[in-house]
């Protein structure tokens, strides 16, 4: 399942590079996640809760940047399992200067599988980008709020 997007922040590039890697805003802006806590080879320990249609659960499983290329862009691995399923996926996140701060670019890729994946391609798709764009639109909020201006 191919996921993308495209955001724009009232903030300068380092900034956004800098507060989409804080693990306590992704904490925060995750949607359903419950604890996100630093294990010692680098990863993120995540734990969820989620639902997609009439199917929901728990759900724990590593989150892990890497390819980390300083204010520009980086690549988010996960991966994850419970009840309903398994999700695997990764994505590239690029930053780039725009007229009014910083534009983001998402080009992901995820796989599904269990009872989750039993909900079909029409009804996965709209909820992973529903997904996406509310943890974008937190983490809009929340670097927008403390930002310093583009200059």
């Amino acid at each position: 399942m191919k996921v993308e997007g495209t955001y724009n922040f009232a903030a300068p590039r380092a900034y956004v590079y800098q507060a989409l890697r804080n693990p306590d805003l992704l904490q925060e802006c995750i949607p359903g996640c419950q604890s996100l806590t630093l294990q010692e080879d680098g990863r993120y320990l995540a734990r969820l809760q989620v639902g997609i249609a009439a199917i929901r659960g728990s759900f724990s499983g590593y989150i892990q940047i890497t390819d980390e290329n300083e204010a520009a862009s980086y690549r988010l691995n996960v991966e994850g399992s419970g009840g309903p399923g398994f999700v695997k996926g990764t994505g590239l996140v690029s930053l780039s200067d725009s007229e009014k701060g910083t534009r983001v670019d998402v080009d992901g890729d995820a796989q599904v599988g269990g009872m989750i994946a039993g909900v079909g391609q029409r009804v996965l798709l709209p909820a992973a980008r529903m997904m996406m764009n509310q943890f974008f639109e937190c983490m809009q909020k929340k670097i927008e709020a403390s930002a310093p201006s583009v200059s």
